[in-house]
């Protein structure tokens, strides 16, 4: 079954965002921000890059939607950063309504929409486990009844941290949260041109059945200067250097490794 990820690394939609701006002019603005394309940057390379280049199940596609307004230095950066990722795929769009394009990217991606095919959406500044794409298809196999009863199904992995990455290395907490929006993905039925991003992700069991998975770590939530959730960068949560346990499983379990944090985070 294909699996397709989607992630939107700085795009200026007009909605999408907690934080507002009045004009898509200020938008830009706020996100090619070069301390705020920095600081996406450095987190792109410590957490999504290396946990989507060890997954254990190869078969997917992540869509990394930018700007065609992009400035060219970032837009070369991006490029080289992926380079040699076949599952990787940089597609630029124009600033239109956010969800309207993020629906139309996904969809478009669909290999044959009479199948069904497995999404889920991703945050350029977060990690999620090694084995997500491999657990994301278990899940169907553990789901079938609800899956064969309905044209939607989520598959949340509720287990994880919260981190701050810089240049002394990961501060985390162990979190337990429901639709978070990392680590959650979505069955779609064939010939049914729904997405995962028709819905908000905490709401999606409003709409769908829910699998919810809270065994294992399975997602890394950063929290950083340019969240765009206020309650990400409000978050009080106490946050201690990484055990060498927890050092071990941030390895393991997210290929993020401290001294590679430190090398990115700690450069001028």
């Amino acid at each position: 079954m294909q699996v397709i990820g989607l992630c939107r690394f700085s795009y200026p939609a007009y909605g999408g965002f907690q934080i507002e701006h009045d004009t898509i002019e200020e938008r830009r603005a706020y996100l090619y921000n070069p301390a705020r394309l920095e600081e996406r940057f450095r987190l792109f390379e410590t957490t999504t890059l290396p946990c989507f280049k060890e997954q254990t199940d190869e078969d997917f596609q992540l869509l990394v939607v930018i700007g065609d307004c992009l400035p060219k230095p970032a837009f070369d950066r991006l490029h080289d950063l992926t380079a040699g990722m076949k599952q990787i795929r940089i597609i630029a769009r124009e600033p239109k309504r956010q969800r309207l394009v993020m629906k139309e990217v996904l969809n478009a991606a669909r290999e044959n929409p009479d199948a069904p095919c497995l999404q889920f959406r991703h945050d350029d500044d977060d990690a999620v486990s090694v084995d997500f794409v491999e657990r994301l298809r278990i899940a169907l196999q553990d789901g079938k009844g609800l899956i064969e009863k309905n044209k939607t199904v989520a598959i949340d992995y509720n287990n994880g941290f919260l981190a701050r990455f810089g240049p002394n290395g990961i501060l985390a907490a162990p979190k337990f949260q429901p639709l978070l929006g990392v680590g959650l993905g979505m069955y779609v039925r064939g010939r049914c041109d729904l997405t995962i991003m028709n819905f908000s992700h905490y709401r999606m069991g409003n709409f769908m059945p829910v699998i919810s998975y809270p065994d294992a770590p399975m997602w890394v939530r950063t929290l950083n200067q340019f969240n765009d959730s206020p309650h990400a960068r409000k978050n009080s949560a106490e946050l201690l250097p990484l055990t060498p346990e927890q050092e071990g499983e941030f390895i393991a379990r997210f290929a993020i490794e401290q001294d590679a944090v430190r090398r990115v985070h700690g450069t001028a």
